[in-house]
């Protein structure tokens, strides 16, 4: 199993973005999933970004982004994000959908997936691929909701799945390999994340209980991009360190019983 691990953090300030960007080879990592704050300033000079961290491998691996698809100016953001994408090598836009879950009916969640793929399809054309993060409070949410969103997408090379354990675990969804197994042909990233008390938490440090987890993702086979996405408020060389820890323990080989 070849797994490429990244990690993802909001950053506050420039000491911390300094911290994140030149620590993330050190802690062992093979890139970041950069959020808003952390690459917005340069949208309109990407040769900028490339000037300043072009040398990094990895270092833009994906970008997290947000928008109300189908509306019509959340489509010609994410083309202008294309664009910038496509110019300093991003992989995947990992996207949060920003519609209010409350008061959708199945119907309204089948009907989002047609402006997914029209959007994947354009993403392919610039050599990216677009991700749908799932999320507490938005379209696909409860176990339900990924049947009815993905049950209307054509082909799974078009709009992914990034699966984040903690907003599984916040929106009521109690068996997370479940999902894992279910959806595993959408499934191109993960966003791994701990969860206690209504909060995030390091990883390792929450109450999700990752090893029937690891298992469902050994069990997939699965190869591609992890991603520590750090939101517990905790200090970035801590989260660096810490999470890559728990993620290449939890994804080491099982070793088998002598005479097994």
């Amino acid at each position: 199993m070849t797994i490429k691990y990244a990690f993802s953090r909001p950053t506050a300030n420039d000491t911390e973005t300094a911290l994140l960007f030149e620590g993330y080879q050190a802690a062992g990592y093979d890139g970041l999933q950069l959020k808003w704050g952390q690459y917005e300033p340069y949208l309109n000079d990407p040769q900028a970004f490339l000037d300043q961290y072009g040398g990094k491998p990895g270092v833009a691996s994906a970008l997290i982004a947000g928008g109300s698809l189908p509306a019509g100016d959340s489509k010609e953001q994410l083309r202008r994000l294309y664009r910038f994408a496509q110019k300093i090598g991003v992989e995947r836009i990992v996207y949060c959908h920003g519609v209010r879950r409350e008061g959708l009916t199945d119907h309204d969640i089948a009907g989002f997936a047609p402006a997914f793929e029209e959007m994947g399809k354009e993403a392919h054309q610039h050599g990216i691929r677009l991700s749908l993060h799932h999320h507490h409070g938005q379209p696909v949410m409860h176990r339900r909701d990924f049947d009815t969103f993905y049950g209307e997408v054509k082909d799974a090379s078009l709009v992914g799945l990034t699966l984040d354990t903690a907003h599984l675990v916040k929106s009521g969804v109690d068996d997370v390999a479940d999902v894992i197994t279910s959806f595993a042909p959408f499934i191109d990233n993960f966003h791994m994340k701990d969860f206690a008390n209504g909060e995030f938490e390091i990883l390792g440090r929450g109450s999700i209980p990752f090893d029937p987890i690891f298992a469902a993702i050994r069990q997939i086979g699965y190869t591609g991009w992890m991603s520590a996405d750090e939101e517990s408020g905790g200090g970035v060389e801590e989260g660096l360190t810490d999470c890559i820890a728990f993620m290449k323990t939890g994804l080491a080989p099982v070793s088998k019983p002598e005479g097994g």
